[in-house]
C-alpha cells in the first residue's frame, strides 16, 4: 500500500491593508487569532493615500480593511471574517451551530451597519449635511441612537463574557464601536456591562497587539 502524504496548509500570500483608529483591527484580530501569516499594509489617512491613484486602483471604494489573498480582493469586516473562518477552521472564530453562526452575523453586521455609520457621523457631520447650523442636530440624533444601541448590547452582555459562549469577530467589532464612541464626549457611564466587556477585550493578546500596532503606525505617520 502506497502511503498517501498528507497535505500540509497552502501556502497564501495575505494582505491586510490597515489604517489607525478605523475598524480594520477587526480584520487583524481575526487574523491574529486564527494563526494567519499576512502582513499588513498601513495607509495614512491623514495624506489621503486610501484616495490615491495607487490604492483606487486596488481599491475603488477607498476604504479599509481590505484583504487579498494571492492578489484576489475581499472588503468589508463581516466578508473578510467569514473567509478566515472557513480557511482556518480550526479557530473557530464562528459558533459551530448554524443558528449562533447567523446570529454572529446578525451581531456583526448590526455593528457595521447599525452603530458604525452614527459614530461616522458624530465624526464628521459635514459628510452628511452641508448646513453647518444643522451639524449640532446630526450629533445629537447620531448620539441618540448610539446610546439606544447601546442600551440593546448592555442588556444582551447582562452576565456575559462575550455575545457567546467565546471570543468571536463581532465582539471585537463591537469593542471597535465602544472605543470610538469613548473617543467622542458621549455620555457612556450607565452602560457597565458594554464597560466590563470592553475591559476583558482589551486584554486579549490579539487586541494588545493591534492596539500596539497603532500606535507605533501612528508615531510613524507622524514623524
Amino acid at each position: 500500500m502506497v502511503a498517501i502524504p498528507k497535505l500540509g496548509r497552502v501556502v497564501m500570500n495575505i494582505k491586510l491593508y490597515y489604517a489607525p483608529i478605523t475598524c480594520a483591527m477587526v480584520s487583524y484580530v481575526a487574523l491574529t487569532e486564527a494563526g494567519a501569516n499576512f502582513e499588513t499594509i498601513p495607509l495614512n489617512f491623514r495624506k489621503a493615500e486610501h484616495l490615491g491613484e495607487e490604492y483606487l486602483a486596488i481599491n475603488p471604494k477607498h476604504k479599509v480593511p481590505l484583504l487579498t489573498v494571492d492578489g484576489r480582493k475581499i472588503s468589508e469586516n463581516l466578508a473578510i471574517v467569514t473567509w478566515i473562518d472557513a480557511q482556518f477552521p480550526d479557530s473557530q472564530l464562528l459558533p459551530l451551530n448554524p443558528w449562533n453562526r447567523a446570529q454572529a452575523y446578525s451581531i456583526h453586521g448590526w455593528c457595521s451597519g447599525g452603530i458604525h455609520p452614527y459614530l461616522r457621523q458624530i465624526n464628521n457631520p459635514a459628510k452628511v449635511v452641508d448646513v453647518a447650523e444643522a451639524a449640532d442636530g446630526i450629533v445629537t440624533n447620531s448620539a441618540a441612537a448610539i446610546y439606544e444601541s447601546f442600551t440593546i448590547a448592555n442588556d444582551m452582555l447582562n452576565g456575559r463574557d462575550w455575545f457567546f459562549d467565546h471570543f468571536i469577530p463581532a465582539d471585537m467589532h463591537f469593542f471597535w464601536c465602544y472605543r470610538r464612541a469613548k473617543q467622542f464626549e458621549l455620555d457612556l457611564e450607565r452602560f457597565n456591562h458594554c464597560q466590563a466587556h470592553f475591559d476583558r477585550v482589551s486584554e486579549r493578546p490579539s487586541v494588545v497587539e493591534v492596539l500596539e500596532l497603532e500606535k507605533s503606525v501612528q508615531a510613524k505617520f507622524a514623524f
